[in-house]
């Protein structure tokens, strides 16, 4: 995903602005075709900007970054596809957002509470192509070592170039704050926080990238993370960060009551 930067420490963000190509996750592979139901493209002037994923039949949760790049402008979804290419298929959904919530607190230069939801005009029809992907049950954190699977139409490598835009997915370990905080990680610049999970993968050959934000991370079957900020993409030693949802429950549930 071609890549605009917003902070310190050439950090950057998960998206793509209009007309850049969406490629795919580093190191991923192709998901089963239609396995993701939940999942969302956010596009700008038809083109894949953010991912997301259907939480409920008219909302979508996604990263309140995004929205840097949205501003007033008239944004939609794609549901029930795998590939943006192949999005006239008849199981794809293309629905226009009504209102957007990106999180009051959102801080652009720290990305703490890098969450928002989206309202859409008209409600998903659920069936087998689209499917809503519950939240956390529990406000449990995700333990040091958790393998978790992230997933998105993100870039494989940053540099330019066309590739095959099929949903990928790629494994990540989850790794506690206190190391990716530390010097040889991330040196507190910016802070990983409870409200966020730290990812990624020894090698550095696997990792989401831009095009990915807003998508899911799954951890044991749960949603548990959001598609946030990096610093480049495969740096062994800069891995992933991700807003951690079971920190944002009660948030979802009054907004989107």
């Amino acid at each position: 995903m071609i890549f605009q930067a917003f902070f310190r420490s050439a950090m950057i963000i998960y998206f793509l602005t209009p007309g850049d190509d969406a490629v795919e996750i580093i190191g991923g592979k192709d998901v089963k075709p239609h396995s993701k139901p939940y999942m969302a493209s956010i596009q700008l002037y038809q083109r894949h900007v953010c991912g997301g994923m259907l939480i409920k039949p008219g909302w979508v949760l996604t990263a309140a970054h995004c929205n840097l790049n949205f501003k007033e402008q008239n944004i939609r979804v794609v549901l029930g596809t795998d590939s943006l290419r192949r999005d006239k298929d008849n199981s794809a959904q293309k629905l226009m957002v009504k209102q957007k919530f990106p999180h009051v607190c959102f801080n652009s230069k720290s990305f703490e509470h890098d969450i928002m939801l989206l309202q859409l005009q008209t409600e998903a029809k659920l069936n087998k192509f689209v499917n809503v992907l519950p939240l956390p049950k529990y406000d449990d954190d995700v333990a040091d070592g958790t393998i978790c699977t992230v997933m998105g139409w993100g870039k494989t490598k940053l540099r330019p170039g066309r590739l095959p835009d099929n949903l990928k997915e790629a494994n990540v370990t989850i790794i506690n704050r206190a190391k990716c905080n530390s010097r040889r990680y991330y040196n507190n610049d910016p802070v990983i926080t409870t409200d966020m999970l730290c990812a990624g993968d020894s090698q550095g050959e696997k990792d989401s990238c831009q095009g990915d934000s807003g998508g899911p991370l799954i951890c044991e079957g749960e949603l548990q993370g959001i598609v946030s900020f990096g610093k480049k993409c495969g740096l062994r030693d800069k891995p992933g960060i991700y807003t951690r949802v079971a920190q944002y429950i009660e948030w979802i549930q009054e907004i989107t009551a």
